[in-house]
Formats: structure tokens, sequence, C-alpha cells
């Protein structure tokens, strides 16, 4: 997996990028990141990206022909590859997206807008999509740049150790993931499930299953509707559903408080 970056910015996305998890799996070959300074791609000796929006109105538009040119070097020497803009006006991102980008495409090419926008023939031209973080909005495509890198990147074999490791996590199969427990057994009064120090590990898969489709029904009643539950082939797998959702329905009728927990 290859992805480069066009970015006003490089400084900020290698900081982010090149350390930890990715930085390793790119020593290692696993995954190719490469941010790109547009104002290296202009033709003036200000090194001028933006310029006032036609038709009037606040701020300034990021000129099409610096972005034009830092995407086709790009192009002329790494190949062609899925282009796509980070805007707030694209399709939202979801884990659904990081895997149909890992599982269609070897090269990514991320468009960092700033300031109001950028020019659209440009993106009329030279865009094959734009991607949305979320109904927000942000200063410049970066942060959605990194997001989207390190959440596709995560999925190349040999970057993470396992395919569990991010196969268990929240939005994999529209479920939430289960809580997590560490050392100690006991903090402030609170202690970690039995089920998770017994070490019976069928009973600690059923325990951490059953946790997710609670915690998924509570939180997020929308995506556990898109839930498959035709992948539930086994009596002991339709079991443990149906256990989570009696615990829920005798918690509801008591009305017993709902733990805290925290998403990571």
């Amino acid at each position: 997996m290859r992805i480069d970056i066009c970015t006003l910015f490089p400084d900020s996305v290698d900081a982010m990028l090149n350390v930890s998890i990715l930085g390793r799996a790119q020593e290692r070959g696993y995954i190719t990141i490469q941010s790109h300074q547009i104002r290296d791609y202009t033709t003036n000796k200000q090194m001028q990206v933006d310029d006032y929006p036609y038709g009037g109105g606040r701020g300034a538009v990021m000129q099409a022909d610096p972005l034009y040119r830092c995407w086709d070097h790009i192009r002329q020497t790494y190949g062609p590859g899925r282009t796509i803009f980070l805007s707030p006006c694209g399709r939202t991102f979801t884990q659904d997206v990081a895997r149909e980008l890992k599982e269609k495409y070897d090269h990514l090419i991320l468009v960092c807008g700033h300031y109001e926008g950028v020019d659209q023939r440009f993106l009329d031209e030279c865009v094959d999509e734009e991607i949305s973080m979320g109904d927000f909005v942000l200063t410049g495509g970066e942060i959605p740049a990194m997001a989207v890198c390190d959440a596709v990147c995560r999925m190349v074999p040999g970057v993470l150790p396992e395919e569990e490791c991010f196969q268990e996590e929240s939005h994999w199969d529209h479920l939430l993931e289960y809580p997590q427990y560490s050392r100690p057994a006991e903090w402030h009064g609170r202690k970690v499930p039995e089920v998770l120090l017994s070490g019976h590990h069928a009973n600690v898969a059923a325990w951490r299953r059953k946790e997710s489709y609670k915690r998924t029904i509570r939180r997020r009643p929308d995506m556990f509707a898109q839930f498959d539950q035709s992948k539930l082939t086994t009596k002991a797998d339709r079991k443990i559903l149906r256990q989570a959702l009696e615990e829920l329905e005798a918690e509801e009728a008591s009305g017993a408080e709902q733990p805290k927990e925290m998403e990571t």
C-alpha cells in the first residue's frame, strides 16, 4: 500500500505518520506514506497557492495549478492512484469505507484543502471522490488525511501482528468492542469481572461477545440494526445474543444504572 499526501503542512503529517506502528511498518516495507509540499509546485517567487475567490466573499481559495502540478508529479513518479479530496462535502468515512479502500486500491493520493476551499476545476479534473470525517468542519485536510492513512494502513498485512487485532475492534462487523480491563484486579473498589480471571477461554470469548452486543444496542442501536444476524450459525452463537437481550431487558425493567464506560 502506497499513500501520497498533497499538503501545505508536510511536517505535521510526517510527525504523526512516521512514528509508532505506522513508522515501523514503513521501515519494514509493508506500507509507504509520503507527504508532498504543494508550495514546491508553484511558479511564482512568493510560492503563492491561494487567491481571492471569483464572485467575491471572504477568505481565499486554493488555486488549481499548484495542486495539479503536485498531483501530476505524484502520478508521473509513482503511478496513478485513487485520488481523494478530504472534504466536509464528501461521503462519510467509516470502517466499511476504510476496508473498501484497502481492498480495492494499492495506491491512494490524498489531497488536503485549506482556506475557504479548493478551485472546483481541480476537483472536477483530478479527484475521484471526496471523503468527509463527519458533519463538522476542520481548518484543513491534514487531520482527516492522517485518519484515513491510519485506518486503512493498519489493515495491511504485516502492519499489526494478527488480523484479530482489528477484526475484534469496534465497527468491524457493525458492533462496538467489549469492555477491556488490566491489572490490578481491583481498583478504587471496582473489580474486574470474574469470568476474565477464570482462565476459561471459551467463557471469556462468550462474555466478550455478549458485552459487545449489549454495548452496541445501548449506545448505537442504529449500528446494531445493520448487524447481520445470519452470521450466527450455531446454537451457541444465538444463545449469546439471546442472553445479551435478556440481560438488557432485565436491567431496563429494574432501572439499574448503566455502567459508565469510555470508548478509546
